[in-house]
């Protein structure tokens, strides 16, 4: 069965209608009112493709995650219905959402059974690249060296690279050490899958990502730069030694580069993402006269094939399936 031909358009509706209930919230303040209203959309849309899912990168286990959590099942159910495993993120940059900022995204990410690696919540150092880079660079070597080797593959001077890195506390030392080389610096306030994606664009605003960010969205991100050509390298961040425990017990290699075919194994993957704010990569919905427009991209690793497609939704007539009330909404 080719997976990503059968259900790759349904797997855009679920994000578009994750965007659209989230951006109602935008501006409000309240990050979980967006996530609610993303990952309600997001459940109600996927409960009406025939696929049996399971959710294996979501906010956490059962008892701890009132979201779209790790081992959830979603989809219809059907006898023939084919198994698939999904990554989400209701909304990528919750906060920008809620304070009105740019960058956030409704992502997902589908493939066959055991294709999409079930990284718990933990948190990475990530390396992230373009295919123009894809073999090139180094995640154990120096800031400097992969710079260095950077501007050398892309035939530019250090000077000229722009390097995405969220903009945390934990970043202080290696923002002072890009500085140091001479490169530029985008700093983001969240949504690293947005910025990760960003380096494999044809036209490429950015060269490379580095810093530290969520497991979960290094999955999601690896979907992405499959069907794209790009690369992810990352490792395990270790906060403390319970967290390291952790990580230990669940079965993970604290030593290991996890790269981007060990994140995402397979071929049979699609990765779907609809803009809620505005961004580089797309953008956000926008509402007008009982209308609202939407910017969604889906992609399929097996063609490499990235389609854009904008949507127009007729407000009047719009409705999302809500599983928490059983019942469709109006946007």
């Amino acid at each position: 069965m080719d997976l990503q031909r059968e259900i790759a358009l349904e797997f855009v509706r679920v994000t578009e209608a994750a965007a659209l209930k989230s951006s109602r919230c935008l501006g409000f303040g309240d990050k979980n009112m967006v996530d609610k209203a993303a990952t309600d959309a997001m459940r109600g849309m996927l409960d009406m493709i025939n696929i049996r899912g399971t959710v294996v990168i979501g906010e956490g286990e059962k008892d701890h995650a009132p979201m779209l959590y790790i081992g959830e099942k979603v989809g219809e159910w059907k006898e023939d219905a084919t198994e698939v495993d999904i990554a989400v993120d209701p909304v990528d940059g919750t906060r920008l959402v809620a304070n009105g900022l740019p960058n956030a995204l409704s992502v997902v990410a589908a493939g066959s059974k055991g294709s999409l690696l079930p990284i718990p919540c933990f948190y990475m150092h990530k390396l992230a690249c373009g295919p123009w880079l894809k073999g090139k660079l180094d995640i154990n070597a120096s800031v400097r060296e992969n710079l260095r080797v950077a501007a050398a593959a892309l035939n530019k001077s250090i000077r000229d690279l722009t390097v995405v890195v969220l903009d945390r506390d934990r970043h202080s030392d290696l923002i002072q050490e890009i500085r140091q080389t001479g490169a530029r610096i985008k700093l983001i306030g969240d949504g690293d899958v947005a910025g990760i994606i960003a380096t494999a664009l044809d036209d490429n605003p950015v060269d490379l990502y580095m810093g530290v960010g969520g497991a979960p969205e290094a999955v999601l991100a690896a979907a992405a730069l499959r069907c794209l050509g790009g690369e992810i390298q990352s490792r395990f961040y270790i906060r403390n030694d319970d967290e390291k425990q952790k990580i230990l017990n669940a079965g993970f290699d604290l030593n290991k580069t996890y790269l981007t075919d060990d994140l995402a194994q397979s071929d049979d993957i699609i990765f779907a993402a609809t803009g809620v704010t505005d961004g580089e990569f797309l953008k956000g919905v926008r509402f007008g006269s009982h209308k609202a427009k939407t910017y969604s991209v889906v992609m399929r690793a097996r063609t490499r094939t990235v389609r854009y497609i904008e949507a127009i939704h007729n407000l009047d007539y719009k409705t999302v399936p809500s599983r928490e009330l059983n019942q469709e909404q109006q946007i």
